[in-house]
């Protein structure tokens, strides 16, 4: 059965898209612990990060370092922090997460926000990527 992001990458159900490629995308999460709370994901279904293609997996972390670049230009924060967790869905995805302490990626703090707000925040994001010449971000405008 296919994952959630599969869906999504799919278009099956919506998502808030910052980034497409070939490989990969990036989205909000419907359950932020903060705003621009978003995540990579690779295209291809791998439940184990350490599974993931070592040649996905380098592409991954440089789309996650663009994308944490244009939320940090958005979301006033210290740094963003980076988690490669994988328990609640079988399909790797790394978590990106404005941060000023370690508290801030409790994900005891994440909550449901707005559809408004995740798409605001979407579109914020793509402007940032979009303005550093990211073409992969002129996708799934809200």
């Amino acid at each position: 059965m296919a994952s959630i992001f599969t869906k999504i990458i799919a278009r099956e159900i919506p998502g808030h898209f910052i980034w497409e490629d070939d490989l990969c995308i990036a989205i909000m999460t419907i359950m932020p612990i903060r705003d621009g709370h978003c995540m990579v994901i690779p295209k291809e279904e791998v439940n184990h990060w350490d599974d993931v293609p070592e040649a996905t997996a380098r592409h991954l972390m440089t789309v996650s370092q663009r994308v944490a670049k244009a939320v940090k230009a958005v979301v006033p924060c210290k740094r963003i922090g980076v988690s490669i967790i994988g328990i609640e869905v079988p399909h790797t995805h790394i978590h990106l997460m404005p941060m000023d302490t370690t508290a801030d990626m409790d994900f005891r703090n994440s909550r449901e926000v707005s559809q408004e707000s995740l798409a605001a925040h979407a579109a914020k994001i793509r402007e940032q990527l979009i303005a550093r010449g990211y073409t992969e971000a002129q996708v799934g405008k809200d």
